[in-house]
């Protein structure tokens, strides 16, 4: 089908430019895919490339948004805006994988299997740590408004802790998503296999302006579902 119309162009003109996001006014944050990210491991669909998830040129230690498809390498450059805790059930591989559902205990979780007459022993419950980050392009400098979601399970619980008590020991007073993180792929193995777990580096506190943009992000996206 040709895409050869002559009443629209490539380009955004600067009478759209000028608008206010009119036609919008109902979409919110509870209508919009929440992308996740996710650390690539050699057993991943994304690196086969004779599976039908594969991503062109994505490898173990890649960084990849699930929603776009996105490989963001194996680095990139956040701010942590928001942690909470949930207790993941899922879908043995040996039984197809997949997820069935995430709930705030361990005990609430065990309860929805027995309620749905689900067999445990074909279940796997996860605690996982979630964070809700902002990335920063490094070409442009800029900061996305829109947060992605990064699962920290088994062996990344630990990182994850460590990261928590880094943003703690930034200051009673000051808030999560004052400072700026590189998260970058590493390698470990032990004496049952290899796979690839995450490191967290300090970059730096915000400057004003980049700081308000998150604090305005954090305000209209998160504070307000808490409130």
């Amino acid at each position: 089908m040709s895409n050869d119309i002559s009443i629209v162009t490539s380009k955004m003109p600067a009478h759209i430019q000028e608008g206010s996001a009119m036609g919008n006014e109902n979409v919110t944050s509870e209508h919009i895919s929440v992308p996740r990210v996710k650390l690539l491991q050699k057993m991943n669909h994304e690196v086969d490339p004779n599976h039908s998830e594969y991503v062109e040129g994505a490898k173990e230690g890649d960084f990849i948004n699930t929603v776009t498809g996105e490989n963001y390498g194996s680095s990139l450059i956040v701010v942590n805006t928001h942690f909470k805790e949930e207790y993941v059930i899922w879908r043995k591989r040996t039984e197809g994988g997949g997820l069935v559902g995430n709930f705030t205990t361990r005990v609430e979780a065990e309860k929805y299997l027995e309620d749905n007459g689900l067999d445990a022993d074909k279940h796997d419950i996860t605690q996982t740590h979630i964070h809700t980050l902002l990335r920063m392009d490094e070409k442009t400098q800029e900061i996305s408004d829109i947060p992605f979601l990064f699962d920290c399970a088994s062996s990344k619980l630990k990182v994850s802790r460590d990261w928590n008590v880094q943003l703690l020991k930034l200051g009673g007073n000051v808030n999560r998503f004052s400072y700026m993180w590189r998260m970058s792929s590493v390698p470990q193995s032990n004496a049952k296999g290899s796979w690839v777990n995450i490191d967290i580096e300090p970059v730096g506190w915000l400057k004003a302006e980049a700081y308000q943009q998150v604090e305005a992000f954090y305000k209209n996206s998160i504070a307000s579902k808490s409130s």
